[in-house]
């Protein structure tokens, strides 16, 4: 796609501001850094554009905050009180786990991610975003606490113009063939692999 020209033109009766402005769903798959980082470079962007912003963290600590909600939550302060850029909501959907899954506690947290689902097609169906941020979503799929097919096709016919970006390791090729942008991450070399543990600014 050199200098942002499309390699082919459909033929779907839409003008090009037509397609052009068509809401997406992207997700952001791979074993590599930066997943979730890109997703939330995405909301930046939007929130520069007035967009309404919803970020649904789904794993990690519900007690940890990493640096992106510190600076997301007061951007859409900064919206509250100037009307710059778009309001901005973050809300931690599971119950504290990750993606590393912890034994014993499977039936709090598939419960706590089915809420948490259950939410975000309250809210798509409301079109209550015009960017959703579903982090690290791709685990309860994966895990069978959120029903594959349920987000596939919800996530398909959603109305109006909301995008959508989903993050995590091994999206199901399912959600991959529904998606409008699919991105692998493939990590090359990482400091973990030389025992170096994550560090402030770098990985929150």
């Amino acid at each position: 796609m050199p200098q942002g020209v499309p390699t082919t033109v459909p033929d779907d009766g839409l003008t090009t501001r037509q397609r052009r402005n068509r809401p997406l769903l992207m997700v952001h798959t791979g074993d590599g850094k930066g997943k979730s980082t890109a997703a939330f470079g995405l909301a930046i962007r939007g929130w520069n554009q007035g967009w309404r912003v919803g970020v649904f963290q789904f794993v990690k600590s519900a007690k940890w905050r990493i640096g992106e909600q510190t600076v997301l939550e007061r951007l859409g302060a900064l919206h509250e009180e100037t009307q710059e850029g778009g309001p901005v909501e973050w809300h931690k959907m599971g119950a504290g786990w990750s993606w590393t899954r912890k034994q014993g506690d499977a039936e709090d947290h598939a419960r706590a991610a089915a809420e948490g689902w259950a939410e975000i097609k309250r809210r798509l169906a409301a079109e209550a975003h015009d960017l959703y941020v579903l982090d690290e979503f791709t685990y309860p799929i994966a895990w069978g606490w959120v029903d594959l097919d349920d987000v596939v096709t919800t996530l398909r016919d959603r109305p109006g113009r909301q995008h959508v970006v989903i993050t995590g390791r091994r999206a199901a090729p399912e959600l991959c063939e529904v998606a409008d942008l699919v991105t692998e991450m493939t990590k090359v070399k990482h400091p973990m692999d030389a025992g170096q543990k994550g560090q402030r600014g770098i990985e929150w």
